[in-house]
């Protein structure tokens, strides 16, 4: 199997982000989740330099319009906690 191709980072290009649960189970049980799932996006978007302009929050999925300042933060941004 072949390795996953870098996905495209343009910096100020609009970007439509979705983040899903893993095997599309729930990320959000609680409002509490929620609340920590926005405060970390919050503090990792200013520290990466990600623009968020819009998001969308289901239980088991987020939507995200995103505008990266810098190359590669939009990859950076959601490798964060790894």
């Amino acid at each position: 199997m072949m390795a996953r191709l870098p996905r495209l980072n343009p910096v100020g290009i609009p970007q439509h982000v979705i983040q899903r649960g893993h095997n599309r189970q729930a990320c959000f049980l609680s409002e509490q989740d929620l609340i920590a799932y926005v405060r970390l996006l919050k503090g990792y978007s200013k520290e990466f330099g990600v623009q968020v302009h819009a998001g969308v929050f289901m239980t088991n999925h987020v939507h995200l319009l995103v505008i990266p300042q810098r190359e590669n933060s939009v990859s950076k941004l959601f490798k964060a906690e790894e």
